[in-house]
């Protein structure tokens, strides 16, 4: 795989850089089963492919809570670095949890590699997807979380000082100022996003008499690829975790009643606290949407976890009980995948009876199945969604006599 894909349309500039190869690092502690572990490491996989790196191996470690110094035990981490060490291109390890700086500098200086934690490879595909301001406020805002609360870690030269309690010294003002320069960045940026949101909520006023839907679910679920083919735009879309950074709000209109939909950003499992809280006001358009399409991606061997996962995400966001359509995407390779060729039409939609059922009862919201990609039941999909919007322009307009 290249890794000079596209941001938006804009291909990246400067010189073509060669793919960088990674292993991988998770920990099966008494809270977390292997199989859980595995997922994790799955999405990892995917994650780094998105990066731009491809993985060539995995390491998996049982222990009761990670090493405070090297997140993973000796024994396990010298297997880690010989394997490295006979693999001359691994460039990096990615570790599925959140390192500490001090654990960072660590293994850095053992495994003579870069060093990654999910949360900083999140980060990077945020920031490389980011095209508007405020994405890229928020990304940066974000950073700039993450980084202030390792700088000591990362701080190798305090090692060698071995100063008073606290290491005193020079060396600590350093710190204490770039401390300062971090917590003053953060101020500024939350100031500038202050006035980036308040100018997006002025263009939400202008729009308020508007039923208004959002596209929500986890992320790489094809909620871009449905939103070109109900609003016949040109939002990109690709086969990448994290392809939709910006929100897009289009505007559509069916028997001259117009209303506006919106896609955002896909959710994820284990994702940073500190870019939940700064992505808020970009998930604002979730909160104030009047009808959520949560998009599913049936095929995904996890895709009822995927669901319960955007769940919590909306129960955080006071959304879990606005009116819902669960739309179960790419259900042509749900097919593929699952049903044998020999298998009559009679027992396929035995099959998919059951499988409706079950959803339907453990969800409980009102679905649909399509195929965003090859276009089935998406005029089914568009009478749905003109439904739900002409019941709510009743029910908010009941006395309104003009036609839409």
């Amino acid at each position: 795989m290249s890794d000079n894909w596209k941001v938006g349309k804009q291909k990246q500039k400067g010189l073509r850089k060669e793919s960088e190869e990674a292993v991988l690092v998770g920990l099966v502690t008494y809270d977390q089963k292997k199989e859980a572990v595995e997922e994790y490491l799955d999405e990892l996989e995917f994650l780094a492919l998105t990066a731009g790196a491809k993985t060539r191996k995995r390491f998996v470690q049982r222990m009761k809570h990670p090493d405070v110094r090297t997140f993973v035990g000796k024994g396990k981490l010298q297997e880690i670095k010989d394997y490295i060490d006979k693999k001359e291109k691994v460039s990096m390890v990615i570790f599925d949890d959140d390192l500490s700086g001090k654990q960072t500098n660590i293994l850095e200086e053992f495994l003579k590699v870069k060093i990654i934690d999910r949360s900083t490879l999140i980060l990077d595909i945020f920031a490389s997807r980011a095209q508007t301001a405020q994405a890229k406020t928020q990304v940066e805002l974000a950073q700039m979380q993450y980084l202030l609360p390792r700088l000591r870690g990362l701080w190798t030269h305090l090692e060698r000082q071995r100063g008073g309690i606290g290491m005193r010294g020079p060396g600590e003002q350093e710190i204490e100022t770039d401390r300062r320069i971090v917590r003053d960045k953060i101020a500024l940026l939350k100031k500038k996003l202050l006035k980036i949101d308040q100018q997006a909520q002025t263009r939400r006023r202008r729009r308020s008499g508007m039923i208004r839907l959002a596209l929500v679910g986890y992320t790489n679920v094809g909620k871009s690829t449905l939103m070109n083919r109900l609003t016949k735009s040109d939002v990109f879309a690709e086969d990448k975790l994290f392809a939709t950074l910006d929100t897009t709000v289009r505007k559509m209109v069916m028997d001259n009643m117009p209303f506006l939909i919106t896609d955002t950003v896909g959710f994820i499992r284990k994702l940073p606290h500190h870019l939940i809280e700064s992505f808020k006001s970009t998930l604002d358009e979730v909160k104030e949407s009047d009808i959520l399409l949560h998009v599913v991606d049936i095929a995904h061997p996890q895709f009822e976890d995927h669901i319960r996962t955007v769940n919590l995400t909306l129960q955080e966001l006071d959304s879990y009980e606005k009116p819902t359509l669960m739309i179960y995407n790419k259900i042509d390779k749900y097919r593929n995948q699952y049903f044998d060729e020999l298998l009559e039409e009679e027992g396929k939609e035995e099959i998919m009876g059951d499988l409706m059922d079950r959803l339907s009862n453990e969800f409980q919201h009102e679905s649909i199945y399509i195929s965003a990609l090859n276009n089935e039941n998406i005029d089914k999909l568009r009478d749905k969604v003109k439904e739900m919007v002409e019941k709510l322009y009743l029910e908010r307009y009941p006395h309104q006599t003009k036609r839409w």
